[in-house]
């Protein structure tokens, strides 16, 4: 009995680093912020806890700044379902190829991650700007320059293109785990390939599908670099607002209310689409 109750604690003890390692660096800070958001701010002191709701109440009633968290979601949602339809194909192709060749595709899917985000959105600028490769290639053709930086077309283009690997990953993951053996049965009892993609292939991907979206949309909504370097602030978003908030006007508490509130919309918005993908896997298994 004693050697089998050593045997169980030893995952318990495995798990301690991590959990450790998430309650310093990602429930501390998180708790701090919450705590920041309760304070007010004073001449004689920098921050005095009082327990007022005074900042979540402008929060909740600015208008701007649910437009803003608007926004920032719907960049977020393009994103995971831009990804979704461009890292499908290459993720099942790796899923199903050879062991060198899905090697050879994952270190190519996983070179740019190599590289800094800032390194590569200052890339896209090069590529975006109005004398960049994209344009001139643009004037070649004779479509003419467009404008593709500083806007949403800007961001969006760099959202996608950086957080892809991120969703193949997961998609090659879920794929590798269906059984092939049931394509091929599929397929000798009639089905045709669409039919066998949607009625057995997509449903059973679905739980990469869920992880590589939420992978995603959480990285979407949190990203501040790329919107700020090819946005050029001409694109607002959630997080650029609370940097705003934080460093321009230097208000620690509403900048960490408005901070506060965007992670539980976030943390809504996941538990929906899960609850939703969860359903929808049960109802195509």
């Amino acid at each position: 009995m004693e050697g089998a109750t050593r045997a169980n604690a030893r995952p318990n003890l495995l798990v301690m680093p991590g959990l450790l390692f998430l309650g310093l660096f990602f429930v501390l800070p998180y708790m701090w912020m919450l705590a920041i958001s309760f304070m007010e701010r004073s001449y004689e002191e920098p921050y005095i806890f009082v327990g007022t709701l005074e900042h979540y109440a402008w929060v909740l009633q600015d208008g701007f700044g649910w437009e803003i968290m608007a926004l920032t979601f719907g960049f977020a949602s393009v994103t995971a379902i831009a990804t979704l339809i461009l890292g499908y194909p290459l993720a099942y192709f790796m899923a199903r190829s050879g062991s060198r060749t899905r090697g050879i595709l994952l270190a190519l899917v996983l070179a740019p991650l190599l590289v800094g985000v800032v390194i590569r959105s200052y890339g896209w600028m090069i590529l975006l700007a109005d004398t960049g490769l994209v344009n001139q290639f643009l004037e070649w053709v004779g479509i003419g320059k467009l404008k593709l930086m500083y806007n949403e077309t800007g961001v969006w283009i760099g959202l996608i293109h950086i957080y892809l690997p991120f969703m193949i990953i997961s998609l090659m993951n879920a794929i590798s785990g269906i059984d092939p053996e049931l394509e091929r049965a599929s397929r000798s009892l009639g089905a045709s390939g669409w039919t066998t993609f949607w009625r057995v292939t997509w449903p059973l991907s679905l739980p990469g599908v869920a992880a590589g979206a939420t992978l995603v949309f959480v990285l979407g909504v949190s990203a501040y670099v790329i919107p700020t370097l090819l946005g050029g602030y001409n694109v607002l978003t959630s997080p650029l607002l609370v940097v705003q908030m934080v460093i321009d006007l230097f208000n620690w508490p509403l900048g960490s209310a408005m901070a506060m509130v965007l992670f539980a919309a976030t943390i809504g918005v996941i538990i929906a689409f899960n609850a939703v993908m969860g359903r929808a896997t049960r109802r195509l298994s």
